[in-house]
């Protein structure tokens, strides 16, 4: 993922080649595409693959277009770590992380007696 939210790909006119998603989906980046400002070609193809796997190209297209620009780039960084984190845990996802941190910050409960 870039870190930028206006036309990190390359497909959109900045002349770099596909952007991270379109060069995994192995298509031609367009100056419209919806991933280009979010996935670089480089690092960005590692990071759509996961969503990718996870979501689908197709439906995270939709969601992101249903979400207004300025709020876009919170959405994808938010994907890309739940899409990684159901691929190492497919039953809890990001769930089982939030569930590990609470328990080191968390005292234990007393003993029975």
């Amino acid at each position: 993922m870039s870190g930028s939210s206006g036309g990190g790909g390359g497909g959109g006119g900045g002349g770099g080649g596909p952007c991270g998603a379109c060069k995994f989906l192995r298509r031609k980046c367009v100056n419209a595409c919806i991933f280009a400002p979010y996935f670089d070609s480089e690092q960005g193809a590692a990071h759509f693959a996961a969503v990718h796997k996870v979501f689908g190209a197709s439906n995270v297209s939709k969601l992101l277009l249903h979400i207004p620009p300025h709020k876009r780039l919170d959405a994808v960084v938010t994907i890309c770590y739940e899409a990684q984190a159901r691929l190492r845990d497919p039953v809890y996802g990001c769930v089982a992380h939030i569930f590990a941190l609470q328990q080191q910050v968390t005292p234990p409960p007393p003993p029975f007696i």
